[in-house]
């Protein structure tokens, strides 16, 4: 049995398992899990306060779009990806998967209730900021072939379709653009500000590099399986996808850091978008396209999803809980 298929009653058995990498990443995310509350944002109060208007600019806009975007990629797992698949061990990851989006919706809006954020502004801002829009636009875009048109996943249209929806958003929202807001996220703890709030990112952060390598695995894994797929002409169209995703962020990053903060400006910003986007391009199967280096070294572990989870199993793991032992004894 292959992994896309719509059928009722196929993939009701989880074993024998079929796709070893979305077990092994399902017991991964159960050991990550984790509370907003668990962290004392409170503390952070007092660093928020004395930041200039520019980096408060900055911790909104990244409020304003992380927030809609985490129940958005929520939408375009539950209707574009989880219909149509069959492995059982898949589903299992992609619940585990969806639940934290929802933690993620909620960490931030415990942000937004901590510091002293107009919360009306900072959800005004997706649609009535252009670049914000833009990117939403995007994305919806990609659902909507998903959700209000027709898609028969046993074509080879319909299977491109499936490919672009998880290009849109696992490698693109969640690989691409939510890296690089990452990093400005992070920028801060760099400078011994916000500590508490860059632990917070630091577990979303360990959530989305187990989000993008089931969306790579999943990509190579239906393009391995669907030789109707592999032409060159449908890569060169997920290549230019990518790119123009690129462009996107940039305008972007030149709205989220106007006129600068301490230590990081939007060209600094886009150039590690085109550093991620390279690694994107690498991780599947292409070449690299802008060949820069990496700006923001201290931002390595983040940036192969591999290095990501052997630092976070090194440092957190007393946040980790031993799912594997707990499902033996059960």
């Amino acid at each position: 049995m292959a992994i896309l298929g719509t059928g009722i009653q196929d993939g009701l058995l989880l074993k024998p398992i079929r796709y070893q990498w979305a077990m092994d990443l399902y017991d991964q995310a159960v050991a990550n899990t984790w509370f907003p509350n668990e962290i004392q944002l409170g503390e952070d109060l007092s660093d928020f306060k004395k930041m200039t208007d520019e980096e408060k600019h900055a911790v909104t806009f990244l409020m304003s779009y992380f927030n809609p975007n985490e129940l958005l990629v929520n939408k375009a797992l539950a209707f574009g990806v989880y219909p149509y698949i069959n492995a059982p061990e898949c589903h299992l990851y992609l619940a585990k998967q969806m639940w934290e989006e929802a933690n993620h919706c909620m960490s931030f809006e415990y942000v937004l209730e901590t510091f002293p954020i107009d919360r009306e502004a900072a959800y005004d801002s997706h649609v009535d900021v252009p670049s914000m829009a833009r990117k939403e636009e995007f994305q919806v875009r990609f659902i909507k072939r998903m959700t209000e048109e027709t898609l028969d996943i046993k074509t080879t249209e319909g299977k491109k379709d499936f490919i672009r929806n998880l290009i849109a958003y696992n490698i693109i929202l969640e690989g691409i653009w939510f890296y690089s807001g990452f990093m400005v996220a992070l920028s801060f703890r760099q400078r011994n500000l916000l500590r508490n709030f860059g632990s917070l990112m630091d577990w979303v952060i360990r959530d989305e590099s187990l989000h993008l390598q089931f969306g790579i695995n999943l990509i190579l894994t239906v393009l391995e399986e669907n030789a109707d797929l592999q032409t060159p002409e449908f890569a060169e169209e997920i290549r230019q996808m990518i790119l123009g995703a690129v462009e996107m962020e940039e305008q972007y990053n030149r709205d989220l850091l106007p006129s600068g903060i301490l230590g990081l400006n939007s060209d600094y910003v886009n150039q590690y978008v085109k550093y991620l986007a390279d690694r994107r391009l690498e991780e599947l199967g292409f070449e690299a396209h802008y060949n820069v280096s990496n700006p923001a070294k201290w931002m390595a572990t983040a940036n192969d999803t591999l290095q990501l989870v052997n630092f976070f199993e090194a440092t957190n793991t007393s946040y980790e809980v031993n799912a594997q032992a707990t499902r033996k004894e059960n």
